[in-house]
């Protein structure tokens, strides 16, 4: 069943994840960026995640609460255990010191594969897009992946307006 789902998925999917894995592996070197480009990974990563729980369960209030709820707590949750830690701010150069990482990549692949595996699933069964149950599954999985990716984007805006506003 499986090599059915794969072999039935348009082209245009397989492209979306080859430039997706490409972006993610550009994560896992350290960089230099501005907080413009610091911010439009975690927005885009947290649009998609959203348009994935709107996009199947409309605004079914259990699937886009559950996404919320995830979101709020995989933020808190990371900012708590100090993850994304050796940011740094150059003030000579206006710029985050960003290190390499692979959990951008492996939080690209979560919401790529929950986007994908609740795809197929609402194929095989339609019914379960008005499944509330399903709908919270798959809002808190869409939620968890794209907190994480957004508390990167808190960490890095955290450490760049401290440094602002230490040398202001």
């Amino acid at each position: 069943m499986l090599t059915q789902i794969i072999q039935h998925a348009p082209t245009w999917v397989w492209a979306l994840l080859a430039g997706l894995i490409a972006l993610g592996i550009s994560q896992t070197f350290p960089r230099s960026m501005t907080i413009r480009r610091a911010t439009i990974i975690p927005v885009a990563m947290v649009a998609l995640s959203v348009f994935g729980v709107t996009s199947v369960f409309g605004a079914h209030a259990v699937a886009t609460a559950a996404w919320a709820v995830a979101l709020a707590t995989a933020v808190a949750l990371s900012a708590a255990v100090g993850a994304w830690r050796g940011i740094a701010w150059s003030a000579q150069d206006q710029r985050l010191q960003v290190p390499g990482s692979w959990w951008p990549l492996m939080l690209i692949l979560g919401i790529f594969t929950t986007k994908f595996g609740v795809g197929a699933t609402i194929a095989m069964h339609p019914a379960l897009a008005h499944d509330p149950l399903f709908g919270a599954v798959a809002g808190l999985a869409y939620g968890s992946f794209a907190g994480v990716f957004l508390s990167r984007g808190v960490a890095m805006w955290k450490v760049a307006h401290e440094a602002l506003t230490a040398s202001a």
